[in-house]
């Protein structure tokens, strides 16, 4: 099964980036072209009933799978970014996270009026970045259509933030 596979290659990283957080990193996941293939179809077959328009990819990590899966869905993909990263006229939204606050940001012509975007990172925790994300779609008045993450930790209760703006929040492992 996908997930046992996905469980058994990621790494636990404690005290990362602060002391009581237990970091999943991906890392040893990239390093398995077969199962970095089989993640984006699996994302891509979770997705095959919505109609989406565009991706939208969270820096970092979120780019990784992100872009393959617009390849795969053979739609446009759009980077939203850590603030400064951006060289084009932008929007920004701050947030909240727990281990501190930052910005992100998107090029203020990313997205067209009434657009589909799906937001896509690697990881969903409390859901403070999502949203964030989700407001700068919301912003551009572009619909946010669904999610798709790696992996869930059901436990912090993010999805339940998300449902704000899509019920449909869709992940390959949960936690």
């Amino acid at each position: 099964m996908l997930e046992t596979r996905i469980k058994q290659t990621l790494r636990d990283v404690a005290d990362f980036p602060k002391p009581g957080i237990i970091f999943k990193d991906i890392t040893p996941v990239l390093k398995d072209a077969a199962l970095c293939a089989e993640i984006t179809k699996a994302l891509a077959e979770q997705l095959k009933d919505v109609k989406i328009d565009v991706v939208a990819g969270i820096e970092s990590r979120g780019f990784l799978f992100g872009l393959a899966l617009a390849q795969v869905l053979n739609v446009p993909f759009v980077p939203i970014r850590k603030a400064g990263k951006l060289p084009y006229k932008t929007i920004q939204q701050s947030y909240d996270l727990e281990y501190g606050s930052a910005t992100l940001e998107v090029h203020e012509d990313a997205f067209t009026t009434g657009q589909n975007v799906l937001i896509h990172d690697d990881l969903l925790a409390t859901g403070g970045t999502v949203v964030a994300a989700s407001k700068l779609v919301s912003q551009l008045q572009a619909n946010v259509i669904a999610y798709s993450f790696l992996i869930s930790l059901d436990f912090l209760n993010g999805k339940d933030r998300l449902n704000l703006f899509s019920p449909n929040t869709f992940s390959l492992v949960s936690y």
